[in-house]
């Protein structure tokens, strides 16, 4: 082999090792920008995927939040009120709608003229009792009534089916019972409440409420009332008198 074929070959190998050094080169660059690329994608990947998971705790938390500040919202006003007042007022709201219902029906089916105007009182005075406490009841985070339960439409009902003489004594006997209950629990909430404004309340709806049980007092079949319950005491009394003083006779 002569001088021109040896550096023929030589040529065709550097060319050779410098085409291969090449390829190496290049797919060496290649592999690196493709663990760029998804080293890029992973970090972006778990970029994002912290950021939702961020932004969902967050909205959960904000959710949570509101929440509890509602439900705080709604009980505040309920928060120093104990259970006796809490009752007092759902008690007063369901009362104060049946004795409007049955006013109505005593300004509409009374037969006596008594009891026709006590029923119109009825509807006025405690329409207006009912509107001041809705009013406070609100003001302290409570929803009341705004009809009648089953129990006491079941007594507007009865009450509904009579006429006459009849719907006058029954009427007047569930007045001069329910106004004798009314005046107890008021009595006892002026004084014994809790809550200052209930206890206003209370104080403020308690001389009317008296006033209603002297014009009970004074319906049609309520005016021997007394007597009867007296004579009946006096009654109990000589009886044990009787008894007693039998007792010490004997030895």
């Amino acid at each position: 082999m002569n001088n021109q074929q040896l550096i023929k070959y030589a040529h065709v190998w550097f060319l050779a090792v410098v085409i291969a050094c090449g390829l190496v080169v290049i797919a060496v660059k290649a592999g690196s920008e493709i663990q760029n690329q998804n080293s890029n994608q992973n970090s972006n990947s778990n970029s994002n995927a912290n950021a939702n998971t961020q932004n969902r705790n967050a909205n959960r938390s904000a959710n949570r939040n509101s929440d509890n500040s509602s439900a705080t919202g709604q009980q505040a006003g309920m928060g120093n009120m104990s259970s006796q007042d809490h009752e007092f007022v759902m008690d007063a709201a369901m009362g104060g709608l049946m004795e409007v219902e049955l006013g109505r029906l005593a300004a509409q089916n009374g037969m006596s003229e008594a009891v026709k105007q006590f029923g119109q009182r009825m509807v006025d005075d405690h329409s207006k009792a009912n509107q001041e406490l809705m009013t406070l009841a609100r003001s302290k985070g409570m929803t009341l009534p705004t009809a009648l339960d089953e129990k006491h439409q079941k007594d507007v009902t009865k009450l509904s089916a009579m006429s006459g003489a009849e719907f006058d004594r029954a009427y007047s006997k569930m007045m001069l019972s329910d106004h004798n209950k009314d005046v107890k629990e008021f009595e006892k909430q002026s004084t014994k409440g809790g809550d200052a404004d209930l206890k206003a309340f209370a104080s403020k709806t308690l001389p009317t409420l008296q006033e209603h049980l002297q014009m009970a007092r004074a319906l049609p079949g309520n005016q021997g009332g007394n007597s009867n319950s007296n004579s009946g005491g006096s009654r109990n009394s000589n009886r044990n008198s009787n008894s007693n003083s039998n007792n010490s006779n004997r030895p």
